[in-house]
């Protein structure tokens, strides 16, 4: 099939199946994907907390600049993402191929500033927030942490790679690339933390090289699928050049999300802080939060990624009735999924929490917290999607400033002073009451943009 034929098929796919079906081809594929990714983040702490609750919060420790790495790859992806597919909407093909390009460039600098970081910010990161209380818990963070950012490369390339098969449509493969790593990791966690088939036990270091090389194994993967199956996309380096504009333009939507999703490392990091003045316990049952309500927000960002570019090509193609469409349905659907969590942690809080060996103390201040976070899924659903829409359309910063405000001026804060005058109990209410503020905020801006960017649009077909 010559590259032509491939685009006609790409835009009849993008511009005219039935959006009912479009968003569940484009999404199915990209949520089950998500779901394993969340799957095998809680397998890696279940093994790790085997080890005992002081690696499962050295772990746990580690998750803001983890994030971080994600910050940096998912947001320069959510601009390559919305220029390329706009892009193709408007059949400038070779727009298209210099988006990847420069992107690319972009990951390889992204990978080198970890790399670097990796030997020089591990040991005060964990300085910081342990204040000298846990030598153990010390060795160990440092130990995981360094090599998941020294070889970083592997994370950066899985986004690069995925990103062009979303841009496109063939979230299928995408879904194969990312099911690859989780499942090689999962499969690696076991041998290398316990010391499996003849293997030496590693500990949490084995848990950190098992992620590396599934991250790797899965940027293997989306790069061969790309060679041989995304044809709408040249990524030869034959008279490629970088293009400033182009990478402005990148950034210019990608960098609001970097802030955004890196506001939740500095989130994170505060929060470790505020708890580890009660018990490491505290920071643990945290940690573990986060690794179960992935398991239910996981399959929504993957919703995210499957309508970003139905979003913006529908943009690109001035067609507002299947772009609002595309918004009705996605909303549904995330609501579905958030409820289904919600469900979770309020009627078996103690279940979840005993998959990663829970001490007595740990299940009744993890029940009690898991309990009253839960409430905010009732409201997530909403300002995820809306995010989405702001990032797809070219106004990311509507998406970074919702964040800020959540997790900055209003979570933090109210965490803080909750601490000092309720205790731990009382900290846990600081997240449904960070959600209620992004709401108010996530539709004040939503109705701004379908006011001055949908609402002119013409009809166009549905």
């Amino acid at each position: 099939m010559n590259s032509q034929n491939t685009k006609n098929i790409t835009e009849n796919k993008m511009g005219t199946m039935p959006v009912n079906k479009l968003v569940w081809n484009m999404s199915f594929p990209m949520m089950i994907s998500m779901l394993v990714q969340a799957l095998y983040n809680i397998v890696d702490s279940i093994f790790v907390a085997r080890l005992s609750e002081d690696a499962l919060t050295a772990v746990s420790l580690a998750f803001p600049l983890q994030t971080l790495i994600i910050a940096v790859g998912a947001g320069t992806g959510v601009g390559i993402n919305a220029i390329l597919s706009k892009s193709l909407g408007e059949k400038n093909f070779k727009k298209a191929n210099e988006t990847a390009l420069n992107g690319g460039f972009l990951y390889l600098v992204s990978y080198l500033l970890f790399f670097i970081l990796g030997f020089i910010v591990v040991k005060p990161f964990y300085v910081s927030q342990l204040k000298g209380s846990s030598p153990q818990i010390f060795d160990m963070g440092v130990e995981y942490l360094s090599i998941v950012m020294i070889f970083s490369l592997g994370i950066f390339g899985q986004f690069f790679f995925e990103r062009l098969l979303t841009s496109t449509g063939k979230t299928v493969f995408s879904m194969i690339s990312q099911l690859s790593g989780a499942i090689t990791n999962i499969i690696l966690d076991p041998i290398l933390i316990f010391g499996l088939l003849g293997l030496p036990k590693m500990g949490v270091a084995g848990a950190a090289v098992a992620t590396v090389i599934g991250q790797c194994v899965a940027a293997i993967v989306a790069f061969a699928c790309n060679m041989k199956f995304n044809h709408e996309i040249n990524l030869s380096l034959k008279g490629f050049h970088l293009k400033g504009s182009l990478i402005g333009s990148i950034y210019m939507v990608g960098i609001p999300s970097i802030i955004m999703q890196s506001i939740g490392s500095i989130m994170t990091y505060c929060m470790n802080k505020i708890l580890i003045d009660f018990s490491s316990t505290a920071t643990a049952v945290f940690g573990v939060y986060f690794k179960l309500q992935s398991f239910f927000f996981m399959p929504v960002f993957g919703l995210n990624n499957g309508i970003t570019p139905i979003i913006a090509y529908s943009y690109g193609a001035q067609q507002k009735k299947r772009m609002i469409k595309t918004i009705k349905i996605s909303m549904g659907i995330a609501f579905g999924l958030l409820l289904f969590g919600f469900a979770g942690f309020e009627l078996v809080p103690k279940v979840l929490l005993q998959m990663f060996d829970a001490s007595e103390e740990m299940l009744v201040i993890g029940s009690r917290a898991l309990r009253i976070i839960g409430f905010h899924f009732l409201i997530a659903w909403f300002c995820i999607i809306a995010g989405t829409i702001f990032q797809a359309l070219g106004k990311a910063v509507y998406s970074m400033i919702v964040s800020i405000m959540r997790q900055l001026v209003v979570l933090i804060p109210a965490a803080y002073i909750l601490a000092k005058i309720g205790g731990l109990d009382a900290v846990w209410w600081a997240f449904p009451i960070a959600e209620t503020m992004s709401l108010a905020v996530s539709a004040f801006c939503l109705r701004n943009i379908y006011k001055n960017i949908i609402k002119p649009l013409p009809e166009g077909k549905e």
